[in-house]
């Protein structure tokens, strides 16, 4: 193995466990709710700082499939992780631009990065006309609504995080990559 495929295993492996990590810390953030406010924060701090280890690490291995669509879907995640508030439709927009360029690569199963596309473009769409008052009312995780919107997403993230942290990503798409711009 060569040093390219171990950085790109070890992104792989990083993004794997952060996904993990975040979709942890915003579970116990949801079930904490505003009972404890030190908890809270922490909680916080650790999604955001997962948001820009995601953003980094997906970009570190898909920015070869499209340069520009990587820095943007980077700089979702970077205003994600410092946005307060209204971060999802930048998560979602992150993540849809991330889950295309997998799939465009053909750096993971393509049934698997399919399926983050239609999550991410579910939450793309449905996002903003939640914050318009439309389609359930505005996003809150007390609502049923709320949870099938996510569940989606839920499901890909978690499939992708223990899919890049055994497997990685498909190495040959990036070998195929270089040698073409060499």
């Amino acid at each position: 193995m060569n040093t390219s495929q171990t950085s790109h295993l070890t992104y792989a492996r990083v993004a794997g466990f952060t996904f993990l990590f975040y979709i942890v810390a915003g579970i116990a953030s949801l079930a904490l709710g505003s009972e404890s406010q030190v908890g809270d924060n922490v909680l916080s701090l650790f999604q955001s700082f997962s948001a820009l280890v995601l953003g980094v690490t997906l970009y570190a291995l898909t920015y070869k499939q499209g340069p520009a669509l990587a820095t943007l879907a980077l700089t979702c995640r970077v205003i994600e992780a410092v946005q307060y508030g209204e971060s999802a439709i930048f998560f979602a927009v992150g993540s849809l631009l991330f889950s295309w360029l997998l799939l465009r690569g053909q750096m993971i199963p393509v049934t698997l990065a399919q399926f983050g596309v239609f999550a991410s473009a579910l939450l793309v769409v449905i996002l903003p006309l939640q914050l318009a008052g439309l389609f359930g009312g505005s996003m809150s995780w007390s609502a049923s609504i709320t949870w099938l919107i996510w569940l989606p997403m839920l499901i890909f993230e978690v499939t992708l995080a223990l899919w890049l942290m055994i497997k990685g990503v498909n190495i040959e798409q990036w070998i195929m990559v270089e040698s073409k711009q060499a």
